[in-house]
């Protein structure tokens, strides 16, 4: 099976087409997000991206921005970069905190957090290399509450992400922040089609 890295104009639905799949592909989209949510510590989830789900956030973002066809080019450049592209995988990092006085003090704590999360598969690391788009660290050392992160593998961390029941371990190693989290075997092997 082909693994796509590449959303295209054609592979865009009219939004009316959209509309009357969108049910639908929610539910298929819940059981794919499924496998490919990772929380490490008490408030950072891992949300490893793919086609799937950049296709769907792209046409989600069409249908409630209702932006046309200038919004689609827009779409395409924003969310394509963050499809796996060979062996790399993609995430979105982001710290959930509901209190907002608390999510304010806290990402106060936490600047330049993007710089400092591995990858390890069967013993090799490999450091998250965050999206240049925007700074998501202020000068006075807030981050953001969202990040995009790719893991550039070397071939023998990608074929050992390929092996059943493969150690794979994601860890955050901020002064203000030290977690780290075993993928489960759903998850790895869902990351290991990325590849």
């Amino acid at each position: 099976m082909t693994v796509k890295r590449n959303i295209s104009r054609s592979d865009i639905l009219d939004i009316s087409d959209y509309g009357k799949i969108r049910k639908e592909n929610k539910q298929k989209l819940i059981a794919i997000k499924k496998d490919r949510r990772v929380a490490v510590g008490p408030f950072a989830t891992f949300y490893f991206e793919n086609y799937d789900t950049m296709w769907s956030q792209i046409h989600e973002m069409l249908y409630i921005e209702r932006g046309g066809e200038d919004q689609i080019a827009d779409e395409l450049s924003a969310y394509n970069p963050l499809i796996p592209q060979g062996n790399e995988l993609v995430a979105t990092f982001m710290i959930e905190i509901d209190d907002p006085v608390r999510r304010d003090f806290t990402l106060r704590q936490l600047g330049h957090i993007e710089d400092k999360i591995y990858l390890s598969i069967g013993g090799e690391k490999c450091l998250a290399v965050p999206e240049q788009d925007v700074e998501r660290t202020t000068e006075d050392g807030k981050t953001s509450a969202i990040h995009f992160l790719h893991f550039p593998l070397s071939d023998t961390m990608a074929t050992a992400m390929k092996a059943p029941d493969a150690e794979v371990i994601i860890s955050i190693e901020h002064p203000e922040y030290g977690h780290m989290a075993r993928l489960n075997e759903a998850t790895r092997s869902a990351l290991a089609t990325d590849l």
